[in-house]
């Protein structure tokens, strides 16, 4: 269609592999590139998970930030297995749930050999949190390609968001150019960050 952009990710196929529960415990062969999607529990991954794959249900919104435990994984086009980890950071989950998903986090982005990279979501509104921090220096840590992406920027008024992401940039030590802006609500990202995601796919498997 001429004018008509075109969408860096047409989702031809999507396939739920399955749960993985414990560090330990099962997990879907690493026959295909992975790309995995971290933040806070109430970030709105599952919301950003359902435009990116153009699905109204793909993943599930929960009203309770923090249910979801388990790491999931789906399999996009035959071609790469998109991860969702479990929120983290929610006040109200027990420490003793913590110290059960945490390892589960923690020891499948240190193993997984078939990472490509994570997608590290923020909230567009707040600094980043102790959590958020925490997380991304561990990625960095491991030596693991990070996207992050800005969410819920529908939230503010236009002439805010140019102020928020020099604040954000200035905060976690990153040029602009690095975050993605993201709404779910109204599509603004969406292709940005699916080309984001494609590169990761794409680059070449290192030694």
């Amino acid at each position: 269609m001429t004018g008509a952009a075109e969408d860096p990710l047409v989702i031809r196929s999507l396939e739920f592999l399955g749960p993985m529960a414990s560090a330990d415990g099962w997990r879907p062969p690493s026959d295909l590139p992975e790309v995995a999607f971290a933040g806070r529990s109430n970030v709105g991954k599952s919301s950003l998970l359902n435009r990116l794959v153009r699905r109204k249900a793909f993943a599930r919104v929960s009203n309770t930030p923090g249910r979801t435990r388990e790491i999931n994984f789906f399999k996009v086009n035959d071609k790469f297995v998109l991860v969702d980890l479990p929120g983290y950071g929610y006040a109200r989950i027990a420490k003793a749930r913590k110290a059960e998903w945490l390892p589960l986090i923690e020891g499948y982005l240190r193993h997984a050999t078939a990472l490509r990279g994570v997608v590290q979501l923020l909230d567009v509104r707040h600094a980043a949190s102790t959590d958020d921090l925490q997380m991304l220096d561990f990625l960095a840590d491991v030596g693991v390609p990070t996207i992050v992406a800005l969410t819920k920027i529908d939230k503010l008024r236009p002439r805010e968001l140019p102020g928020r992401l020099r604040e954000l940039a200035v905060q976690l030590q990153l040029d602009e150019e690095q975050m993605i802006p993201f709404s779910a609500t109204t599509n603004v990202g969406r292709d940005d960050l699916a080309a984001a995601v494609v590169a990761l796919v794409e680059q070449p498997t290192t030694p």
